[in-house]
């Protein structure tokens, strides 16, 4: 796996904006109310009329899918809970339709919970750039083995990918940052009639909440950040990161494997050994792709089987690591690599009958509206390959110096002048960051930094796999999380949650 292979999920996100001050904007134009209707299962859909661009808030206007669970407990109800679920690019709409149990409890009893389509993803004037083949291709496309040719082959995708973007959504691509989506997000809250926005982000959805609390600090009520980003890492830190995460879950998913599982384990019994074996099989496939019984004929390229694996370490060390193991029998043991297609397939959008969501496309966009590529110099160049072979070798086992020379947004259509900063959010009511120590895709530090920059935040641990907490089923999280929504009372500080 070269590093040009880094999972940034779609659940989490590259970086991210400048601080700015919330004085001195021109007032909001009026904004509307949301015509809710019935859209099945409980839930009302609605659409939300916001500026596409901000600096011309009479000029032309975009419209955000909105959804809501009304509170269970009228009587008892508090208000609107808005949610994100990461990326980004990921959808709120979905996140409220289809994991409606997530919320269940006092949360679901309390509140409205609301989910929106951020600008440039999901119902809402999505960003999409190649068509479902051209998807196929470059998802499923392995890299030419020579350093140079690898190099020069992905700064022709970037190209090529950066027309395709500009030719298909170029007039939205300057105005789909977090920093849009904020403001969008303080319209949503106006129209649900709140004095101060509550919230839960996931991942990405933490910068999107800490960047919200940073514009809007006297607009802001309780806020959840879960399984943070580090909104002071430029890209390449972060990717590195997240490369290391992933590695040191791998491992321990492996050992696991070999020593709790050895008769179901197909990486052998020697944990010293069985995360080699493993990345040996997925850095294999590329001279040796699985069949899968894809009704498009698609094979299980190294690509794929890297995405498809990494996919089950977002989980938690149970369902999902069995899940791991048993796909990974199928591909070593039965040549059969349908279970690991299947996990790629669910990583990158892609539904049963071949069709792609905007997620991928999205989270491109938004990622180089928020921060630019960084150029490292030739010795930061050979730090980061030092760093990485050192601390994520599994990974890295063919990365050369060409790849961590990523051309990420150096031909997007348009130069971002955002950079990575510290999120202070001077006067903003009291935050609560949540992180996981075994979370491989926003690593715990991430959380660290990103409560210990806040003015006035709160850190609770998780001691446990997977990404993010929310929906882990930790009862200690799932209590601190809904006392503090519910009566705004945060846990104690330096509070850990075992398991």
């Amino acid at each position: 796996m070269t590093f040009r292979r880094l999972l940034v999920p779609a659940l989490l996100a590259a970086l991210l904006l400048s601080a700015c001050s919330s004085t001195g904007r021109p007032a909001p134009a009026a904004y509307d109310r949301i015509s809710w209707s019935s859209c099945g299962s409980g839930l009302q859909c609605g659409r939300l009329k916001v500026p596409l661009d901000y600096a011309a808030p009479d000029g032309p206007a975009i419209e955000l899918a909105v959804v809501r669970e009304p509170a269970r407990d009228a009587g008892q109800r508090i208000g609107s809970l808005v949610v994100n679920p990461g990326g980004p690019g990921e959808s709120g709409v979905a996140m409220v339709r289809d994991g409606t149990e997530q919320f269940a409890g006092p949360l679901h009893d309390r509140y409205d919970i609301v989910g929106f389509d951020p600008r440039g993803t999901g119902d809402s004037s999505p960003v999409r750039c190649l068509t479902d083949r051209q998807r196929d291709a470059a998802d499923q496309q392995d890299d030419p083995a020579d350093p140079q040719a690898r190099l020069a082959f992905r700064e022709q995708q970037a190209r090529e990918y950066a027309q395709a973007c500009e030719a298909n959504a170029g007039k939205l691509l300057p105005f789909v940052g977090t920093r849009n989506t904020a403001r969008d997000m303080d319209r949503l809250r106006q129209a649900l009639g709140q004095e101060k926005l509550d919230y839960l982000g996931v991942s990405y959805g933490t910068y999107l909440g800490a960047l919200y609390a940073e514009e809007f600090p006297q607009r802001t009520g309780r806020l959840v950040l879960d399984g943070a980003v580090d909104p002071a890492q430029d890209k390449l830190d972060a990717g590195v990161q997240q490369q290391i995460g992933f590695e040191k879950s791998l491992e321990r998913f492996a050992a696991d494997c070999a020593t709790a599982h050895p008769q179901e384990c197909p990486l052998g019994q020697d944990p010293a050994r069985a995360g080699l074996r493993a990345a040996e099989f997925l850095d294999g496939l590329r001279a040796a792709p699985l069949p899968t019984q894809d009704r498009d004929g698609r094979k299980l390229t190294s690509a794929l089987g890297w995405t498809g694996a990494l996919m089950f370490l977002y989980g938690d060390q149970g369902t999902a690591w069995s899940e791991l193991r048993a796909a990974l029998s199928a591909g070593i043991d039965q040549h059969d690599g349908a279970p690991l297609l299947a996990a790629a397939d669910a990583y990158n959008g892609r539904d049963a009958g071949g069709h792609y969501n905007s997620s991928d496309d999205a989270h491109t966009a938004i990622g180089c509206a928020d921060a630019p590529s960084p150029v490292p110099s030739p010795q930061r160049v050979q730090q980061v390959l030092a760093q990485l072979k050192q601390q994520a070798p599994l990974l890295n086992r063919d990365t050369t110096a060409e790849d961590v020379q990523d051309p990420g947004c150096s031909d997007w259509p348009f130069r971002t002048t955002e950079q990575p900063h510290t999120v202070r959010a001077d006067g903003s009511a009291p935050i609560l960051v949540i992180g996981s120590t075994g979370d491989p895709a926003t690593p715990y530090q991430a959380a660290v930094n990103l409560a210990h920059g806040l003015a006035d935040a709160t850190l609770l641990t998780r001691q446990g796999e997977g990404h993010a907490a929310f929906g882990s089923g930790n009862a200690c999280v799932t209590a601190a999380l809904d006392t503090y929504l519910v009566s705004g009372v945060r846990p104690a500080a330096g509070t850990t949650c075992a398991g």
